[in-house]
């Protein structure tokens, strides 16, 4: 496959997900006859939500979205996953945190705001911290699923669960109860909404004792928005098959739906190299993984989806987002300090 690269500098930062532009009117207030949504990886979510524009001219653009998220400015940070649904763009945290650990609660969160309120002045965002919420039930869906998991490794179990637990033990804090000593951490990089109006959750972290990527599929993700909270609940774990190179672990990077009612997705590293990784500590073959471009159709009769490779990406380790529209492929990929779009 042949791309044309087109980059930008946005906010001096580097870009998580691709998510075609919707609204019409927002369109039409930028010139453009295109767009993406993409969001920013450092910082809190009102100040990371940026469009990739194709003007009316061909031209290229983008544009840092100015946000607002009332009481809980400043209170998020790591968004990685973008989904439409209902007219809504909603955000999803990491649920994560540093390469070297904790768990961070500001990591888990998810947010929702209108595409159409992007039009003109700061766009109001609802931000929802769920304090580990998601994390439990997550939790609990791996436990219970047929899966056969890669074991944490002992110092990711002591940075991220055991420490975790600590620091939240030491400041009286209501969430320890959501965590578990064998709680496995997780790193929620790709979100899709399905007909059902169910979120599929792609983790990059955990993955299987055979390395494949894991999806999960969750229930009352916009119930989280309500004036008294429905939380969300985890319906079950699958493993997507036949998509990861012997000896890897893979996990996923993004996820679209795709015209015919399946779904694309992008499965690379679980960890970037050189940047003080505990996970690649533990687990050196997640590192050095480049990306592929998948497909797969959900749900299955079982938990064991069989994935199609469309794309080899090499030499790409890090493509964050993914898009299919009018017959041509958009994928967008984590660079030092810009952010790059490539098309096919």
């Amino acid at each position: 496959m042949t791309l044309q690269l087109v980059e930008f500098v946005v906010a001096g930062n580097e870009a998580s997900d691709l998510l075609p532009v919707r609204s019409a009117a927002l369109l039409r207030a930028y010139g453009a006859r295109r767009g993406f949504w993409t969001v920013l990886d450092e910082g809190p979510v009102e100040r990371c939500l940026a469009l990739l524009l194709e003007r009316d001219d061909g031209e290229w653009t983008a544009e840092h979205v100015w946000a607002d998220a009332g009481a809980e400015n400043g209170r998020t940070e790591d968004g990685e996953a973008l989904a439409h649904h209902d007219g809504w763009v909603y955000v999803f945290g990491s649920h994560f945190g540093s390469k070297a650990g904790p768990l961070r609660p500001r990591r888990a969160f998810v947010a929702r705001f209108r595409e159409d309120d992007a039009v003109a002045g700061p766009v109001p965002v609802h931000v929802v911290r769920n304090s580990f919420r998601l994390h439990r039930a997550v939790n609990d869906a791996l436990a219970a699923s047929p899966l056969t998991l890669l074991p944490t490794g002992e110092r990711v179990r002591a940075r991220f669960i055991v420490e975790t637990l600590a620091r939240g033990t030491v400041r009286e804090k209501s969430w320890v109860s959501r965590l578990a000593p064998g709680d496995l951490p997780l790193n929620v990089e790709a979100a899709t909404f399905t007909p059902a109006g169910t979120v599929l959750l792609g983790l990059r972290f955990p993955v299987t004792d055979a390395g494949e990527p894991i999806l999960v599929e969750v229930a009352d993700v916009p119930g989280m928005f309500m004036a008294e909270p429905a939380w969300p609940r985890a319906l079950g774990a699958y493993v997507l098959t036949g998509v990861t190179p012997p000896g890897q672990l893979t996990g996923f990077r993004a996820i679209t739906p795709t015209s015919d009612g399946g779904y694309a997705a992008v499965i690379g590293s679980i960890d970037a190299l050189g940047k003080g990784s505990v996970l690649l500590d533990d687990h050196p073959g997640g590192g050095d993984v480049t990306s592929r471009h998948v497909r797969f159709r959900f749900p299955g009769d079982e938990p064991w989806l069989a994935g199609e490779v469309v794309a080899d990406l090499a030499p790409f380790h890090h493509v964050e987002g993914l898009a299919e529209w009018d017959g041509r492929t958009f994928y967008v990929t984590d660079e030092d300090h810009r952010v790059a779009l490539w098309v096919g």
